[in-house]
């Protein structure tokens, strides 16, 4: 089973908000773009400096690309304090006071940052494997395209630059869960025991199903006590305490993306009724299922 693939499945773009900045030290700038999950930033020339509230300062240069969840600041150094606010894709604010307009040049273009964010519709299941900030090398044919593009105007020009979009994030995140020093999802690295791959491929594929510890021992062809004490090893939790947190985060995707009652979702995803999944759900996420699938709610929850 390709989990990646899995996590990716339904990762597209719309109205991705791409911009090119032209900077001179001392610079930097805020980003808190509404409705974008996930942006990536890479410097054509020059190096910065990506500060994240949830991790330590991270440095980019040209050829690499850093996929960020929530609000950033991209400076030319970890010290730079916050000059402007980028609060959509055509707008920048001082943050003393003043309006740039579009804020694609500051200085002569010293550093030239290249950033885009991702307004889509993201998986939990994905989100929840990323780190805050992680720093991968770029594809360096995908930036071309996205540069070249963004220097036309074009018909069609937006379906083009959400497409490369989806290139250079797929491209960055297959790159990042393939690096052996990449803290990814322990279920990520289980391949080389094929007893637990077995297990989290039926997991995966039938979460609705009424599993037992027992019901996937026997389906694997193993022994209770050797299922739990091998999948615990792997992927570090046993098989149903696993199984609870793949059915909240496929409900979550369901919250997220239909409208589907509640007790549709619950069904679907192994609870028998609302009831069942509104409790399980709390119980891992801290908000109850209908909370969480208000916009304040998802914000909260992440």
């Amino acid at each position: 089973m390709d989990l990646l693939a899995d996590l990716l499945d339904g990762v597209h773009a719309r109205g991705a908000l791409f911009r090119q900045t032209m900077m001179d030290p001392p610079w930097s700038l805020r980003f808190s773009v509404v409705g974008a999950e996930l942006t990536l930033a890479t410097m054509v020339q020059g190096r910065a400096w990506v500060v994240s509230d949830a991790m330590p300062p991270a440095e980019i240069g040209p050829g690499d690309v850093a996929i960020i969840k929530g609000q950033y600041t991209v400076a030319d150094d970890p010290g730079t304090r916050a000059q402007y606010l980028v609060t959509r894709d055509d707008y920048c604010t001082q943050i003393d006071g003043g309006d740039l307009g579009d804020c694609y040049t500051i200085g002569d273009g010293e550093a030239v940052l290249l950033s885009g964010g991702y307004a889509g519709s993201f998986s939990q299941r994905l989100l929840d494997a990323l780190p805050a900030v992680l720093v991968v090398e770029a594809s360096g044919a995908i930036l071309h395209l996205v540069t070249e593009e963004m220097s036309k105007d074009d018909p069609g020009q937006q379906v083009v630059l959400d497409r490369l979009l989806d290139l250079l994030l797929v491209s960055a995140l297959r790159s990042w869960f393939d690096r052996p020093d990449a803290e990814t999802p322990a279920w990520y690295r289980t391949s080389a025991d094929p007893i637990v791959a077995d297990a989290l491929r039926l997991i995966h594929e039938r979460p609705a199903e009424p599993w037992t510890v027992s019901d996937l021992a026997a389906k694997v062809g193993t022994s209770r006590a050797a299922l739990s004490r091998r999948f615990t090893a792997e992927v570090g939790e046993p098989p149903i305490t696993y199984l609870t947190g793949w059915r909240i985060a496929l409900a979550a995707d369901l919250l997220r993306d239909t409208d589907d009652t509640i007790g549709s979702i619950a069904r679907k995803v192994g609870y028998s009724n609302a009831f069942a999944l509104s409790v399980a759900f709390k119980r891992r996420r801290g908000i109850a299922p209908a909370d969480f699938r208000t916009p304040q709610g998802m914000s909260n929850s992440s």
